[in-house]
Parts: structure tokens; sequence; C-alpha cells
């Protein structure tokens, strides 16, 4: 998956947000480093055997999207064969989480949410984090599986990492975003500055 279309379904989440019991679970992106580690108990399992969890003491640097509430552990499951993520602990290595935040400062990770290190970000990647994605969050993200590929409506922008490439996160995913134009119409842009209103009012990119 393109690396906007994953930070475009955090950071742009619509709607209401799921409730589990009495706590409000919600799409959350930090950028944070892991400074401890430890196995727990959470609850049982149908069988009355204990579940265990690892659970991160992290240090959150930056919240890009979550609760007011600043996340202070993660817990994932033990192993990846149940998807459970493993970060470096000690402090020294930042990631991007993107994952699920009850609100009490506890964050949940799986396999199949978006953990990258923060030292493999693009600068443009990085940048748009704060602002650029969420310019996008009515746009929708084609991947071209080979050409020729075309899009269905103005309201795509065509992923042709794949076929020029052949890396999912190449060239577009770096170092562009996809943006919604004053027309509705979506269109690539690139660079760290905020668009032109030239660029949003129809210039071609």
């Amino acid at each position: 998956m393109h690396f906007f279309q994953v930070i475009q379904q955090h950071v742009n989440g619509k709607g209401p947000e799921p409730k589990a019991l009495e706590t409000v679970i919600k799409a959350s992106v930090i950028r944070a480093k892991a400074v401890s580690k430890k196995e727990v108990d959470s609850g049982n399992d149908i069988y009355g055997n204990p579940i265990k969890r690892i659970q991160y003491e992290i240090k959150q640097i930056k919240m890009f999207k979550g609760p007011d509430q600043d996340i202070e552990f993660i817990y994932t499951a033990p192993s990846s064969a149940v998807c459970g993520v493993s970060l470096d602990i000690g402090g020294k290595k930042e990631y991007l989480i993107a994952g699920k935040a009850e609100g009490n400062g506890n964050m949940h990770i799986t396999l199949c949410d978006f953990i990258v290190p923060w030292d493999t970000l693009s600068a443009t990647q990085k940048k748009s984090l704060n602002h650029r994605y969420q310019m996008g969050c009515e746009c929708k993200i084609t991947r071209c599986p080979m050409i020729p590929c075309y899009i269905s409506s103005p309201d795509e922008c065509l992923w042709m990492d794949w076929v020029t490439e052949k890396n999912i996160n190449g060239h577009q995913a770096k170092f562009f975003a996809c943006i919604k134009r004053s027309d509705g119409s979506c269109a690539w842009y690139r660079g760290a500055a905020p668009p032109k209103q030239e660029f949003l009012d129809i210039e071609d990119p």
C-alpha cells in the first residue's frame, strides 16, 4: 500500500470512532521511541488461560493524530506469528507508528499497522505529515499494476511506483503527495513548501 494511503487512513479518519465498552478507540499516528519492554498478562482466553502481551514503554516525540493524552505504553502480541510487532528498545531508534489508541495513554499495534523507522522517511514525507496529507483526504490513490493504466475519475491520483521501479516505496511515495485542487480534481504535488495557490487553482503539476 502506498505510504500516502496508509497515513491518509489514519490522519484523516472520518466519522465517529468505534466504542469498545467505555473506551473510545482512536486511529492514531505518533513519532516515538521505545525505552523498555516486558511481558504482561492481558486477561484470559475462553478456556481460562492467561493472554500474554508485550508492553513497550515509549517516549512520545510528536503526535500527528490521536487522543489529547500522550501515549505512554504500546501493547502488541508476543510474536510475529500472532501479528506482534518488534521494536528496538533503549530509546535510540525513532519510529513513525500508526495504531489504535485508547485515550488513557495506551496504544495497540499489530503487523497490519504502519510502523517504520523515522530515519527511513524522506524529508517530504516528514513535512507532509504535519499538513500536506490532510489536503488529500478526499482523494483516491489508484495503483497501476501494469502499463497502460488510467484513472476513472478526476479525484484519483495514479500511483506508478510499482511499474516504474518495482518498489512500493519509490519516487512518488517518497517525494509526492496527492492533494485536492480547487475544482475538486486531485493531482500529485512535489515540494517541501505548501502548494502555491496557482497549483490549487489548476496549475499542471
